[in-house]
């Protein structure tokens, strides 16, 4: 008499198989295949998609709203922290940032209109959006953290700045922007 049933332990049995050949098959790709990796290497396929959902996830559900508005006073603050700690790698009005290009990605020049758009730098993204970027930085961009280097205040004043860079900008914030 043939023994009846252990279909669902081979079931077991090939599905971990699956699985540890799928892991060793990782392990292998990433340790021995020339994997893009280099600046100008093209990107992984679907490489932005992987990283932009769950960014603008996270962002959706912690973004806050400014505890203050926009103003001349604000504008002029921000863009003094803007010049020290943002513009070496984002640019000011007029002055790309020539190797912010060479970057991956590049860091987009802020103060420039997308290439497929008039939007200029992040104008288009709510204050909060900013915010939440400035605080906590992206992972894999070169966007670090400025969550222990500035203050709320001056976290906001670049968000307020940055929300409206496609406007006209008084004269004393465009002098602080040029350096003058």
């Amino acid at each position: 008499m043939a023994k009846e049933g252990g279909g669902f332990g081979k079931l077991i049995v090939g599905f971990l198989l699956g699985v540890a050949a799928v892991a060793a098959g990782l392990f292998l790709y990433l340790r021995f295949a020339a994997l893009p990796v280099a600046v100008a290497d093209k990107a992984f396929p679907f490489e932005k998609q992987i990283v932009r959902v769950p960014l603008h996830s996270r962002i959706e559900a912690e973004k806050k709203d400014s505890p203050f508005g926009a103003s001349e006073d604000v504008f002029e603050a921000g863009a003094h922290v803007y010049k020290a700690q943002c513009a070496s790698c984002h640019g000011t009005p007029g002055h790309d940032v020539a190797f912010a290009a060479k970057m991956y990605p590049s860091a987009p020049q802020l103060w420039k209109k997308h290439a497929k758009s008039e939007v200029v730098g992040v104008s288009d993204d709510e204050p909060g959006e900013t915010y939440w970027r400035v605080a906590n930085g992206i992972r894999l961009t070169g966007m670090p953290s400025y969550k222990d280097t500035l203050s709320e205040i001056e976290m906001w004043q670049v968000s307020l700045l940055l929300k409206n860079a496609d406007k006209e900008m008084p004269a004393p914030v465009m002098d602080i922007l040029a350096g003058k």
